[in-house]
């Protein structure tokens, strides 16, 4: 299994990136049902104010090569364009567990 985790820093106001980060979160939840490599997703809205992300994904998938077919699927790709032109930084980590 690999775990393909991503963090987002969202441009705008609180209330903005908030509205932005749970409409993120509402499409992407529904994408093991859509894409049939995504095994499993989380995505977490950040709570804290002291820090600066906002929004934190954990998908999980069989292969590596499954991450790009994920990356690439148009349903990924339509949730992913409601934060399009949004994100000030983007970090992500893949690994094998």
């Amino acid at each position: 299994m690999v775990k393909h985790i991503v963090t987002f820093k969202l441009k705008g106001s609180p209330s903005e990136r908030l509205e932005l980060a749970q409409r993120f979160r509402d499409a992407l939840v529904e994408l093991p049902s859509k894409i049939d490599v995504l095994k499993s997703i989380e995505v977490g809205l950040n709570q804290n104010p002291a820090e600066t992300y906002d929004v934190v994904l954990t998908a999980v998938v069989s292969t590596l090569d499954e991450v790009g077919i994920y990356a690439k699927h148009p349903a990924h790709v339509a949730a992913a364009g409601i934060i399009g032109g949004h994100v000030e930084v983007r970090a992500c980590v893949d690994y094998e567990c």
